[in-house]
């Protein structure tokens, strides 16, 4: 019996992803998804954990019901959803050959977009596999390489999402990062939302910079340039260093106006979410040639806690 998120047809329209069987009836549906869907009753998800995670992914069309209009949350997740929610997210159009699957197969075009993007590295490709937490965190780390880079070492795949904060770790009484638990439709809404937030804020804070950049100047001796106004969400700061220690931060909106020979030779720019406080961008640019370098916090690069016991 193949178990398909409602949205999930012959055609994903916008991505255009290929994906899914009915399993009422057993023959093929086609369902509009991939764009923000209608709010229905939320049926058998309102008093759910995981509710305003779900209901973001039904907004913004990475995840879907089923067609009878239940969400069914406590449903352990096949590898077809995550993936297709994965290349929503991402919003993958290229493909790549997937030759496991035949032509005309249910599932073949969601994981050409998948291939292409890199999300199926090591994965064995079988579309209505019932995930486990190592297999999705996998999956996850595989989405987000271009994003965040690679998981942390010495962890399993289970371990660094946990310590990144973007999986629940198993309940009370159990080790903290076993593998082997099932992931349900609920958890995967979870760790969705994180991902489309994220997504979403990085390319806010690539944005900035470039903004950022684009303002900067040396004439005379003197560094000009201005901090983007940004957003009322985000704290945007360009910090110099001055020669005798301390820091001289510059906020949204301010201009800079400082003499280079009075600092050390680099400029930050960071963005971070009032919200969380989650770090979206940091760059820096050396002095006097302005040259930028990506320095936003990666998942190898994250502090590291708790055991696996």
């Amino acid at each position: 019996m193949k178990i398909l998120w409602k949205g999930l047809g012959t055609i994903l329209m916008m991505v255009g992803i290929t994906v899914g069987q009915s399993i009422w009836g057993g023959g093929w549906t086609v369902y509009p998804a991939a764009a923000a869907q209608p709010m229905q009753t939320m049926t058998d998800f309102a008093a759910h954990p995981a509710r305003e995670s779900i209901l973001l992914g039904l907004q913004k069309g990475f995840i879907w019901k089923y067609p009878d209009g239940r969400f069914y949350p406590d449903k352990q997740i096949v590898q077809s959803q995550f993936v297709a929610s994965l290349v929503a997210i991402r919003g993958i159009k290229e493909t790549a050959p997937v030759p496991e699957l035949p032509a005309g197969h249910w599932a073949k075009g969601t994981y050409e977009r998948a291939k292409k993007a890199g999300i199926l590295t090591d994965i064995k490709i079988d579309p209505n596999k019932l995930l486990t937490k190592e297999e999705a965190a996998q999956l996850v780390f595989n989405a987000w390489k271009p994003y965040r880079g690679v998981k942390m070492n010495g962890y399993t795949n289970t371990g660094a999402l946990i310590t990144w904060g973007w999986m629940d770790p198993a309940p009370a009484g159990q080790p903290k990062f076993r593998e082997d638990l099932p992931v349900t439709r609920g958890d995967a809404a979870k760790m969705l939302a994180y991902l489309w937030k994220d997504k979403g804020q990085l390319e806010l804070g690539a944005k900035w910079a470039e903004e950022f950049e684009r303002s900067l100047i040396i004439k005379n001796g003197v560094l000009k340039g201005k901090v983007p106004t940004g957003s009322n969400d985000f704290a945007i700061m360009a910090s110099v260093i001055p020669i005798n220690n301390g820091m001289r931060g510059f906020l949204n909106g301010e201009l800079i106006n400082v003499k280079i020979s009075e600092y050390k030779p680099f400029i930050v720019f960071s963005i971070r979410s009032k919200s969380d406080s989650s770090n979206v961008g940091l760059y820096q640019y050396s002095i006097p040639s302005l040259d930028k370098e990506n320095r936003t916090i990666q998942f190898s690069s994250a502090k590291l806690g708790g055991n696996n016991e």
